[in-house]
């Protein structure tokens, strides 16, 4: 009989037990969700770029033409299979070469359209038969507004079923810069997304004095919530509204009023079931964005988020919650964030799970 395995007190040991842990951690019941998702930030892909993607459980391509559109194609050539995101000579490590409209295989430099269509085979006289006139790639519903690049997802491919929501703050104008950050963490994005109807853990897990009251308001692809907060500051206490809204599972924003004018964009977007990739964008207006207050603020969120992560990484997704009466809407939420998984009921995931 092969002895138990043991661990050290030792950090290597330690370490080599967190891994094992964590492998052996099961992976969440529930499927991807459909929606709008950033892929990236617009400003992080020139014209004639290109970078290797993964998200969605799928390795991608994303590039941006000689004349600003931005595209997303399935990476792997139909041809010989070579990856279109990693160039070669000169474009080693700067991803595929672009030429006019169009992204060029390394391998045997055919050219593909935005819409995946094989437009030219440089050596040949003719483009093969099962490419004529159609797409061999798949090309991903692709929008660039509110300076990122939203990509749609779909399970069975359906087509886009609401348009991406574009917020003036991202615009510019009396509205600064983006201040971004960015976390992977190990868990799905629903847990990510529950914890707007979960007041109780603001408390607990983020100090604050109480308990918040958040009114939440479910319709359609859409979820709103309202809270009003008594901001502390060295005067006194300062009234102010935190209002949020999610179109879908992948594009969220929350707007600060009363203390310092302040927009947030919450992306999550999936890498695969059990992994997402989450940002967050911040907006300030100008009149108040160099402020230690205005600092002040984005570092207690992004404190938050950091917060969280930990408990995200290491919990286990309840089915059949058991809730008290001084919990959030969480069964409402759950209601809402299900219409989002398609062929899947996750109300008949077996209690416990």
């Amino acid at each position: 009989m092969t002895p138990e395995k043991t661990f050290g007190n030792t950090d290597a040991a330690r370490d080599e037990y967190q891994q094992l842990i964590t492998r052996s951690r099961p992976s969440y019941p529930l499927p991807m969700p459909y929606g709008w998702f950033a892929v990236s930030f617009s400003d992080q892909l020139a014209a004639k770029q290109s970078k290797p993607l993964r998200y969605f459980d799928t390795d991608l391509v994303l590039f941006r033409t000689e004349s600003g559109h931005a595209a997303v194609l399935d990476a792997y050539c139909p041809h010989l299979g070579a990856h279109l995101g990693y160039g070669i000579h000169e474009e080693v490590g700067h991803g595929g070469r672009i030429e006019g409209e169009t992204i060029v295989c390394p391998f045997h430099a055919w050219r593909f359209n935005t819409k995946g269509e094989c437009v030219e085979v440089p050596y040949a006289t003719k483009i093969p038969p099962k490419a004529q006139g159609k797409a061999c790639l798949r090309a991903w519903p692709t929008h660039d507004a509110n300076g990122v690049i939203y990509v749609w997802y779909h399970p069975a491919q359906a087509e886009p079923m609401w348009e991406v929501d574009s917020y003036e703050e991202a615009a510019g104008g009396d509205w600064g810069e983006q201040n971004r950050f960015e976390w992977v963490v190990k868990t799905h994005t629903q847990e990510l997304a529950e914890n707007a109807a979960d007041p109780a853990h603001f408390h607990y897990v983020h100090r604050a004095d109480a308990v918040p009251e958040w009114d939440i308001k479910y319709d359609g692809h859409r979820a709103t919530g309202e809270q009003k907060v008594g901001f502390q500051t060295p005067r006194g206490v300062v009234n102010g509204f935190i209002r949020t809204s999610s179109d879908g599972p992948g594009q969220g924003n929350t707007r600060f009023s009363g203390l310092c004018d302040t927009f947030m964009m919450g992306l999550a977007t999936p890498i695969d079931e059990n992994i997402a990739l989450m940002r967050f964008a911040f907006t300030q207006h100008r009149d108040s964005e160099k402020s230690n207050i205005a600092k002040g603020l984005i570092r207690d969120v992004v404190g938050q988020f950091e917060e969280d992560k930990p408990i995200w990484e290491n919990k286990r997704f309840r089915a059949s919650p058991m809730l008290s009466d001084g919990d959030g809407p969480i069964a409402q939420f759950r209601k809402w964030y299900g219409q989002f998984y398609h062929d899947f009921d996750p109300t008949q995931l077996r209690s416990g799970a």
